[in-house]
């Protein structure tokens, strides 16, 4: 009599070394990527790799395996929050009220900052090795230009605003942070309400030419004269 074929399914076939390896590594960035998120919040972008790399439970070497450059992790650190942003002013470009597209995400940006000490560096420094930081920075300053002139154009934003303005607002912001979260939150609050009550339209005297500035200007090393 012929055997019978077996009902029970054939066993799985055993891990290969490499698919393991390859998990271990996706398991290790990730712990380094949460612990560089964490200690950033906490203390900013100065915090050195070794004790991120202390913090996440692996050694100096995995972090540079995954991360060759101090500029490479914190990008990949806050790709998150920067993805955030440009969606809140594709969002906001998308509104039918520029002025009020304007208003959410100068808001969304400006509370970032606030509750997060990192954010603010990595948002506005320069990474020569992550050039989707720059692309998405470049997306997001063209789109805020043209944010500003709809606003403009409604009437509801003062003429004589320049896109630069919104530079400054973060620059002031950003002296925010040093302070407790809570403070720092109602005090980037405030702050923001007085920029946007005087960014509206108005009858009285004409502000000074804008300056210069750019989102990747902020970080660099201040100008010395020779």
């Amino acid at each position: 009599m012929p055997a019978q074929p077996s009902r029970n399914p054939p066993p799985p076939p055993p891990a290969s070394p490499d698919r393991g390896k390859r998990a271990d590594a996706r398991h290790n960035r990730a712990r380094l990527l949460q612990a560089a998120r964490e200690a950033y919040a906490l203390n900013g972008t100065d915090v050195p790799s070794s004790t991120i790399a202390r913090r996440a439970g692996v050694g100096a070497a995995t972090l540079y395996r995954h991360f060759p450059t101090r500029g490479s992790l914190i990008a990949a650190a806050f790709s998150e929050q920067l993805a955030q942003c440009v969606a809140a002013l594709d969002e906001a470009l998308q509104d039918d009220d520029p002025w009020r597209g304007l208003r959410a995400v100068l808001t969304k940006v400006c509370r970032m900052q606030a509750q997060d000490r990192g954010f603010s560096a990595a948002f506005l420094s320069q990474f020569p090795d992550a050039p989707d930081v720059h692309r998405e920075r470049a997306r997001a300053e063209a789109g805020l230009a043209q944010l500003v002139q709809r606003a403009k154009d409604t009437g509801q934003l003062r003429k004589d605003f320049d896109p630069s303005d919104v530079t400054l607002l973060l620059l002031a912001n950003n002296g925010v942070v040093q302070e407790s979260p809570e403070v720092a939150t109602a005090a980037s609050r405030r702050l923001l309400a007085f920029f946007l009550q005087s960014c509206q339209t108005t009858d009285g005297v004409p502000l000074p030419q804008p300056a210069p500035l750019r989102l990747d200007d902020l970080y660099k090393p201040p100008h010395r004269p020779g």
